[in-house]
């Protein structure tokens, strides 16, 4: 039986918190670019560590190990994963301008059938959790994240691709406008010990927000008797990933298709290659509440693979296809909780 008090009081800091988290995220972000630029740092590898970085889930995958809850970390992965796709880019689909065409340019493309290899590659590693198999998957992850940090930042250099536009920069470009006309030069000199305060309070902020949730989140799944994966897929995937869904509303309305197509592709990039390599050499294949299903990996790999289709030949039916995404996003929902887990059968 659940104890009402410890319940209630753990689902008001799990909500709390996530203002918290947003609140470190953008701090940390905002700054760090400005330090970054300021002691000489390219700004386009700046750009790739902030902008479509999932910060937010990254903190909580390690806050979770260190509570040695893998499972937990691991369902949030795979559950972001398919937010990203179904719940976030579908709304950007809906949302865009009916009287004009949405057209996908090529680096669109290109991230998209990236994050199609990548989580082609994912998904099996990720089902087989076996100690060998994931430290060497995990290493692989790892190396690959730096590889594609550092080729696409060599392509964005050349002008081969555009870089994905930060998650917080669309309601920050709004703000940062009001922010101008009022005292653009107060802005300007702001001192680089101010950034770098900054930068840290918004770090602390994270490291504090990803410990509460995670915690918080033990405590519901515990009390509740729900499995750690279960929570992590739907609870913890759909509040760590509103942020996204606002941009891809913003930038689906504003006709703004790559931008929406860089951020999911990137976020996904991020969560699938460093976020599930840290999980596979911190864990070694050792998940005590379990792992994900092979019904959840293969929505996660074909939410991906109509992510790509789209992206490549489905710009005229976007409409259709958001439909469609949405739908199977709340379908997914309810087979988590009456099928896979069978919760509501109180299994």
């Amino acid at each position: 039986m659940a104890n009402a008090d410890v319940v209630t009081y753990n689902i008001a800091a799990f909500i709390a918190t996530l203002f918290l988290l947003e609140f470190g995220a953008d701090k940390f972000i905002d700054h760090s670019a400005v330090v970054a630029r300021r002691t000489g740092i390219s700004e386009t590898i700046v750009g790739l560590l902030t902008a479509g970085g999932e910060w937010e889930e990254l903190a909580v995958v390690i806050a979770s190990l260190a509570r040695n809850r893998g499972s937990l970390a691991i369902g949030n992965i795979v559950g972001s994963g398919v937010s990203n796709i179904l719940g976030a880019f579908s709304l950007g689909l809906l949302f865009h301008d009916k009287q004009q065409p949405i057209v996908f340019d090529r680096s669109s493309r290109i991230y998209s059938l990236v994050l199609l290899v990548l989580t082609t590659f994912v998904t099996p590693i990720t089902y087989f959790s076996k100690k060998i198999v994931w430290l060497v998957g995990g290493s692989i992850l790892i190396a690959f994240f730096a590889i594609y940090i550092g080729s696409v930042g060599w392509a964005i250099s050349k002008g081969t691709l555009t870089a994905p536009e930060d998650s917080d920069d669309s309601s920050d470009d709004e703000s940062s406008g009001e922010e101008n006309t009022v005292g653009p030069s107060r802005r300007k000199h702001q001192s680089l010990r101010y950034h770098l305060f900054y930068l840290l309070l918004g770090f602390l902020a994270i490291c504090l927000a990803g410990c509460v949730l995670s915690h918080a989140a033990t405590t519901i799944t515990d009390e509740f008797g729900i499995s750690d994966v279960l929570f992590g897929v739907v609870i913890l995937a759909i509040a760590t990933t509103i942020p996204e869904k606002f941009v891809a509303v913003m930038s689906g309305h504003r006709g703004h298709a790559g931008i929406l197509v860089a951020n999911t592709a990137g976020s996904n990039i991020f969560l699938l290659a460093l976020c599930s390599g840290i999980v596979m050499l911190g864990t070694s294949g050792k998940l005590e509440h379990g792992n994900v299903s092979i019904a959840e990996l293969g929505v996660l790999w074909a939410s991906t693979l109509a992510f790509t289709l789209t992206v490549w030949f489905g710009g005229r039916f976007c409409r259709e296809i958001g439909w469609g995404m949405l739908i199977a996003y709340v379908a997914f929902i309810v087979l988590e909780f009456t099928v896979i887990h069978g919760v509501a059968n109180g299994d």
